[in-house]
C-alpha cells in the first residue's frame, strides 16, 4: 500500500470504492419504466374512456366538417317549353390559403396554371393566410374541363368542388324577360328575379372527413339532400319574341334611332307572348359595363303616349253620351286655342265625324270631343284602363306612370290630355288598355306565366261601346288611314298611330316617339300590340319619323308571322281571295310573256 504525503508530511489513507450493485440499479430502472407505462395506461383510459367525448369533438372540429350538396336552379321555358334558361354544372377551383402561404412554389404553379400574374396570386394568397378558404380568382364556375387539367397538376392545396351555372340559349333576344342571376346563381333582375324563390331550390347538407390537406377521405352522415328548383314556364312564345326582337333591329337601323319597344299581349288572358326592346345585352355575359342597357323599358320607361290616347277619349265620351259615332265635328283651320298655345292638326282636315276623327287623327277633334266631358268624369274613365298605377304583372321595376289628379290640371291640361300628353305610360300599359277594347272592355291584368290569368277581370267599358270604338280603329288601317302600312293580307286590322314630341327642358324638342297601337284580326282580337320607337332620324323630313311610317310596318311584319304561327284564320278572306286571284294573274301573264321569248330561242338554237 502506497502513502501519499503532504507538504506538512503526514500521510493520507484512500476512501474504500464503493462496490458496484447491478441489482439495485435494475430495480430502479423497471420501477420508473413500470410508473411511465402506468401514466400511459392511465392516460389512454382518460382519452378513451372518461373524456372520449370532448377530445372526439377537438378531432371533428379539425377533420370533420359539414359542406353544401349543390342543386340546380328550375329550368324556364316558353309556353311551347322550348328552353329559355338552363342550368348547366361547373366547376369551381378554391384552395386552402393557409397551405399555399407557405408554399411559395405551389403559388408560382398555380398562377402559370391559371394564367394569373405571380404578384398577384400572392398577394391574393396574403391577404387570406389566416382562413382555410379562398375562391382561385377568375376561376369559379368553369368548364369541368379546364378545371380537371389544373387539378392533374396535384397542386398542393388546390380542390374543386361542383356548382351550377345559368345559361340562356336566346341571348339578347329575351334578356330583358329573363334577367340574368349573380355569382351565387341568386336571381337579379327580371323573371329570375321575380321568381328566385320558386327557381332556386334548397342545397343540400352533408358530414366529411377531410385529411389535413383538405380532401374529403369519408363521407360520414347526410344531414339534408337537396331539392332542385322548380321549373317555370312563361307565357313568351320563343318564335315569337326572336320575330319582334328582329324586326325592331331592322327597323332600329333602318331609322337611326335611339331605342325601341315592341309588346305583345293575348287580349283574352293577358299573357305576354312577347317582349322585346333595344338595346338589349346578352346575359350569358354580364358585366358591370353599360347597365343602362338592362333595363326592360316596356315595363320601366314612362313616355307620353301621344295620338294612341285618342280611341279612348273617343271611348269615354261615346260613354258619356255626349257623342256618336256619326257626330261630326268642324275642325277648320286645322288648329284650335289651348290657353297660349296652339292645338294643331297635321293640316286642316274639315268637318270630320267621330270615325273619322280616328282615321285621320285629329287633335282638334278629339279636343272638342273632351271639352263636353266633366274633368272628374274624363279622369275616372282614364284610371278604369289603368293610367297612372301598375299593370300588377310583378315584373320588378314595373314603373306605375304619372297621371295628374284634376286638382293638380292647368286650364290646358284636360284638353292635351285627350290627344296623349300630360301624362306619362309604359308601353304595357298602352298594351293592356287596347287588350281592353278588343275584349269587350274587360280590362284583364297581364301576366308573364303560361296559365297565371286569374280569371279575373275588371269591366272599364260597354262591350258595345268597345266594338264601335274597335270598328272606327279598323279605318285607320285602310285606304285614307294613317296607318295603311300596318295593314296585313288576310285580316282586317284595327289600330292606332302616335308621334309625341319628346319632353325637353321644360318644352318640346324637334325630336319623336313613333307609336302604332293595334288589335288583329278585328272579327275576334287575339293580339293587342303596341309598337314604339324612341328617337328616330328626322332629316327625312315630312312624316317619315311618325308612327304610320316607322311603327305601323313593324307592326305589320311581326303579326303577318305570330298570327301563321299560331294558327289564327284570317277574318277577311274576299280581300285574300282577290289579291291570291290577282297573283295568279300576275304569274299567268309572266308565262305567257315568256313562252314567245322561250320558242323563238328554242329555233335559234335548231340545227
Amino acid at each position: 500500500m502506497k502513502f501519499i504525503r503532504t507538504s506538512g508530511g503526514s500521510a493520507k489513507k484512500p476512501r474504500p470504492r464503493a462496490q458496484f450493485n447491478l441489482q439495485g440499479r435494475l430495480m430502479l430502472v423497471g420501477g420508473a419504466m413500470a410508473l411511465c407505462a402506468v401514466a400511459l395506461v392511465v392516460r389512454a383510459v382518460d382519452l378513451q374512456l372518461v373524456d372520449n367525448a370532448f377530445y372526439q369533438q377537438k378531432a371533428d372540429a379539425r377533420f370533420l366538417r359539414e359542406v353544401p350538396i349543390p342543386t340546380s336552379r328550375g329550368m324556364i321555358t316558353d309556353r311551347n317549353g322550348e328552353p329559355l334558361a338552363v342550368s348547366s354544372p361547373v366547376e369551381s377551383l378554391y384552395a386552402n390559403p393557409q397551405e399555399l402561404a407557405n408554399n411559395p412554389a405551389a403559388i408560382a404553379r398555380l398562377a402559370e396554371a391559371t394564367d394569373l400574374p405571380l404578384d398577384y396570386l400572392t398577394r391574393y394568397v396574403s391577404q387570406r393566410k389566416d382562413k382555410e378558404f379562398m375562391y382561385v380568382p377568375r376561376h369559379r364556375r368553369i368548364n369541368p374541363a379546364v378545371a380537371q387539367k389544373i387539378l392533374a397538376l396535384k397542386i398542393p392545396g388546390v380542390f374543386s368542388q361542383r356548382e351550377f351555372r345559368r345559361f340562356y340559349p336566346q341571348g339578347e333576344a329575351v334578356s330583358h324577360v329573363l334577367g340574368f342571376t349573380n355569382i351565387d346563381d341568386q336571381g337579379q333582375e327580371g323573371v329570375e328575379l321575380a321568381f328566385d324563390e320558386w327557381l332556386r331550390g334548397t342545397p343540400g347538407l352533408q358530414k366529411v372527413i377531410r385529411d389535413r390537406h383538405g380532401r374529403i377521405v369519408e363521407h360520414v352522415d347526410l344531414l339534408r339532400p337537396a331539392e332542385p328548383g322548380k321549373d317555370l314556364v312563361l307565357s313568351i312564345d320563343r318564335r315569337i319574341q326572336f320575330l319582334a326582337y328582329r324586326e325592331l333591329k331592322r327597323t332600329l337601323l333602318e331609322t337611326g334611332a335611339a331605342s325601341g319597344s315592341v309588346v305583345i299581349l293575348d287580349v283574352a288572358t293577358g299573357e305576354v307572348l312577347a317582349m322585346a326592346n333595344l338595346p338589349s345585352y346578352n346575359n350569358n355575359r354580364v358585366s358591370g359595363e353599360n347597365r343602362d342597357a338592362y333595363r326592360n323599358r316596356a315595363v320601366t320607361d314612362l313616355l307620353e303616349p301621344g295620338s294612341t290616347m285618342k280611341p279612348l277619349t273617343v271611348a269615354a265620351g261615346l260613354e258619356a253620351g255626349v257623342i256618336t259615332p256619326t257626330t261630326r265635328f268642324d275642325t277648320s283651320p286645322g288648329w284650335i286655342p289651348n290657353g297660349r298655345y296652339r292645338t294643331s292638326d297635321f293640316r286642316n282636315y274639315g268637318v270630320l265625324d267621330t270615325t273619322g276623327v280616328i282615321t285621320k287623327s285629329s287633335n282638334v277633334g278629339v279636343s272638342k270631343i273632351v271639352k263636353l266631358l266633366p274633368d272628374n268624369s274624363f279622369d275616372a274613365f282614364l284610371r278604369r284602363f289603368g293610367f297612372g298605377s301598375s299593370t300588377g304583372s310583378g315584373f320588378p321595376g314595373e314603373a306605375p306612370g304619372t297621371f295628374p289628379t284634376p286638382e293638380r290640371w292647368s286650364g290646358t291640361t284636360k284638353q292635351t290630355l285627350s290627344y296623349g300628353y300630360g301624362l306619362s305610360v309604359t308601353p304595357l300599359q298602352i298594351a293592356r288598355a287596347y287588350a281592353a277594347l278588343g275584349n269587350g272592355g274587360r280590362l284583364v291584368t297581364p301576366t308573364f306565366v303560361k296559365g297565371g290569368h286569374s280569371g279575373e277581370t275588371q269591366q272599364a267599358l260597354d262591350p258595345a261601346i268597345a266594338a264601335q270604338v274597335v270598328e272606327m280603329m279598323q279605318t285607320v288601317t285602310e285606304p285614307g288611314g294613317t296607318a295603311t302600312r300596318a295593314a296585313i293580307l288576310g285580316y282586317h286590322v284595327a289600330g292606332k298611330t302616335g308621334t309625341a314630341r319628346k319632353s325637353s327642358g321644360g318644352g318640346y324638342a324637334r325630336r319623336y316617339i313613333a307609336y302604332f297601337a293595334g288589335l288583329v284580326p278585328v272579327e275576334r282580337p287575339r293580339f293587342s300590340v303596341t309598337v314604339v320607337v324612341n328617337d328616330p332620324d328626322t332629316s327625312g323630313g315630312g312624316s317619315t319619323y311618325g308612327g304610320g311610317w316607322i311603327s305601323a310596318p313593324l307592326f305589320a311584319r311581326v303579326m303577318e308571322g305570330a298570327l301563321r304561327l299560331m294558327d289564327v284564320p284570317p277574318d277577311d278572306i274576299d280581300t285574300w281571295i282577290a289579291a291570291q286571284s290577282a297573283e295568279e294573274a300576275k304569274r299567268a301573264r309572266a308565262l305567257a310573256a315568256a313562252a314567245p321569248a322561250a320558242s323563238a330561242a328554242q329555233r335559234g338554237a335548231a340545227p
